[in-house]
């Protein structure tokens, strides 16, 4: 089913909008247009900035004023809204807010997009959590790493936040505890990452020289008798980093279902641990011209805490 917008609409350019392409703001305000549709309006002329015509990669400022001509649009189905229990919990999980960004520590279990059987994720579920209306997100977790995600409340502040991410200025940092006794002291994995290889539909991340470059390091802190806690940098953000550089390592992320086998998880697991034992705990942005500083840490969920207390009890 089709439906016609019935008039002209005009739509005046907002702060987090300001510098923003004309053909990728079009695409925002023409949900479900093809793209090679936006370019012919634009070229066509009815797409005007100012009563003036202008090309797809003009920069917008705000104030300015976009014409955008009546399209025909598929018909979409209302975004499901996640469940009120849900709202709250993300709600008390904000840990800094400022005019710049929002800061939540994730809890496992929940996907930073929604996707393929996933309704939504973090991204989603904070549009209707709070009354932001740009709020960006401007990285990813695991679905079940817990820890720091980092939304944006202004183009400028995305934009500076992903440069960061892209250019490995941004310190991420993660505690880990892995499978199985440590012996030394800090390690570095430089091994590049492919992600090649289905299992049961899931693609799977493996090492591959013609890979992206990866470079994790591994700090244990805190030995056990059949695992180690580990602080881990990673001066690359891919998918699923961590827990193919740690199984590269022999010694697998406690608790992890895709990469992580063996006795020592079946103990993990007869010992009460139901999830991945991943948190991004610390992120840091570093200071810009406009941006300060931007430093952060997240606890420990309590069922990790409680988990780190009873593996002490058996060492």
């Amino acid at each position: 089913m089709t439906q016609l917008k019935p008039q002209v609409r005009y739509v005046v350019v907002k702060s987090h909008d300001d510098g923003q392409r004309l053909d990728n703001f079009l695409l925002k305000h023409l949900d479900g247009v093809p793209k090679s549709a936006v370019y012919r309006l634009i070229r066509s002329g009815q797409v005007r900035v100012d009563a003036g015509r202008a090309k797809p990669d003009r920069r917008l400022a705000e104030g300015e004023k976009v014409r955008i001509p009546p399209v025909r649009t598929a018909e979409k189905d209302e975004a499901p809204r996640p469940p009120d229990a849900m709202l709250a919990r993300l709600r008390s999980a904000v840990l800094f807010e400022d005019e710049h960004y929002l800061i939540l520590n994730k809890p496992a279990g929940l996907a930073s997009h929604g996707g393929s059987g996933v309704p939504f994720g973090a991204a989603e579920a904070m549009k209707f959590a709070g009354d932001h209306e740009f709020l960006p997100l401007c990285h990813r977790l695991d679905r079940d790493t817990s820890g720091l995600l980092l939304f944006a409340k202004t183009r400028p502040a995305m934009l500076r936040a992903q440069a960061a991410f892209r250019e490995g200025r941004a310190q991420k940092r993660y505690l880990a505890l892995l499978c199985g006794r440590w012996e030394g002291g800090a390690r570095d994995v430089d091994a590049a990452l492919v992600k090649n290889r289905i299992r049961g539909g899931e693609r799977l991340v493996e090492l591959g020289e013609d890979g992206k470059p990866a470079h994790s390091r591994f700090v244990p802190t805190r030995r056990f008798a059949d695992a180690t806690l580990c602080e881990v940098d990673i001066y690359s953000g891919r998918m699923h980093q961590i827990r193919v550089h740690a199984l590269a390592l022999e010694h697998p992320v406690a608790g992890d279902r895709k990469y992580g086998f063996g006795e020592t998880q079946d103990r993990m697991r007869q010992l009460g641990l139901k999830r991945m034992f991943l948190h991004a705990f610390s992120l840091r942005l570093p200071a810009t011209d406009e941006f300060p500083d931007l430093k952060l840490q997240a606890p420990l969920a309590p069922e990790l805490e409680e988990f780190l207390k009873r593996l002490g009890q058996r060492s």
